[in-house]
């Protein structure tokens, strides 16, 4: 007999998919959210227990050394949303330093071309070589990253000679302010804004959302897979150019030991920010947010004073590890609803 909770009326039953829909959409909220709230958590709580965090000029401080990794971390969401990966930007953006203080004697002008052309090459040629051949990501990028290195220490005669910035109008740009932020700030700010626009809402970022979702089922749609992967690619090489000119003109040099792991760190503040492995999923908001994240952590170490720069990559390493974990929860969860 069926139970009535009124007369005539059978007893409501809870829907069998409502709890797995609550479920799932608990964990996209997570995943797209996840990033910022742990990033205010933990600025909240260096803010109380440091007086000098939340000062002004801590802040700008914080913004301007995370900007270079955070230009960066723009074309390399773009790659890992594609379903692919990108090891050579460290050498890339060391590269590109070099070639921008080496080209300043000539203006501004070419101390910005040089570095964009030569690194936009190289991402340009690692695209056409993964779309082109179906080599894995990884293999392609680590030669690039090898040969960009190399280049670097050509250029600067096994990194023995140090070129200077010649030109005043360039090294402005990387150390001038508005403000009291500087230049690089707003560049990476305006790059992260037209990235989101075109990923959220240009055909170039549907495409490379259905490419990092089934490149098959991308094809049947009639999208482009091939071009799309070698313009991802082209993306990455060039804002890695650009990061490392803007810290060249900051810096008035083209220091070569820089970059060394810097690859590592983009990635980790991508997945950080909630972008699968993966690919088809993420968004240059949940970039920033782990980007600005990492530089939260190593600035808090810095206030400390007693802990060296270790500590910053073993709690990097450790949200990296943490995130991969849910993500992978996550993504099971919602293959099972």
């Amino acid at each position: 007999m069926t139970p009535l909770t009124t007369v005539g009326r059978p007893a409501a039953e809870p829907e069998p998919g409502a709890a797995a829909a609550r479920g799932e959409q608990a964990g996209r909220v997570l995943q797209q959210y996840g990033a910022p709230i742990v990033l205010l958590l933990v600025a909240a709580v260096g803010a109380v227990v440091f007086d000098g965090f939340a000062s002004g000029a801590n802040l700008a401080n914080l913004a301007a050394s995370s900007s270079f990794l955070a230009i960066i971390a723009v074309g390399m969401t773009f790659v890992i949303i594609s379903g692919g990966i990108d090891l050579s930007v460290g050498s890339q953006f060391a590269l590109g330093g070099v070639l921008a203080a080496w080209a300043s004697q000539y203006g501004w002008a070419a101390a910005l071309a040089l570095p964009l052309a030569v690194c936009g090459a190289i991402g340009l040629a690692q695209g056409a070589i993964i779309a082109r051949t179906g080599m894995a990501p990884f293999i392609v990028t680590l030669a690039g990253l090898l040969g960009a290195r190399g280049l670097m220490l050509a250029i600067s005669n096994e990194g023995a000679e140090t070129y200077l910035v010649e030109s005043d109008a360039f090294a402005k740009l990387g150390q001038g302010t508005f403000l009291g932020l500087s230049y690089p700030v707003y560049i990476t700010l305006a790059l992260f804004v037209l990235g989101g626009l075109a990923l959220q809402r240009g055909r170039f970022g549907q495409r490379v959302y259905a490419v990092g979702g089934s490149e098959d089922a991308a094809r049947l749609m009639g999208v482009p897979v091939a071009r799309t992967k070698i313009q991802v690619y082209l993306l990455t090489g060039l804002l890695a150019g650009l990061a490392g000119a803007l810290n060249a003109a900051r810096l008035s040099s083209g220091v070569t030991i820089l970059g060394a792991g810097m690859e590592l760190d983009v990635i980790a503040g991508v997945v950080i920010g909630g972008t699968l492995l993966t690919g088809g999923a993420g968004a240059l908001s949940g970039t920033l947010a782990g980007v600005l994240l990492l530089g939260v952590i190593q600035n808090i170490i810095n206030q400390i004073g007693s802990l060296t720069s270790a500590y910053q990559q073993v709690v990097s390493g450790t949200f990296l590890a943490v995130v991969v974990v849910v993500q992978r929860y996550l993504s099971r969860v919602q293959r099972l609803t």
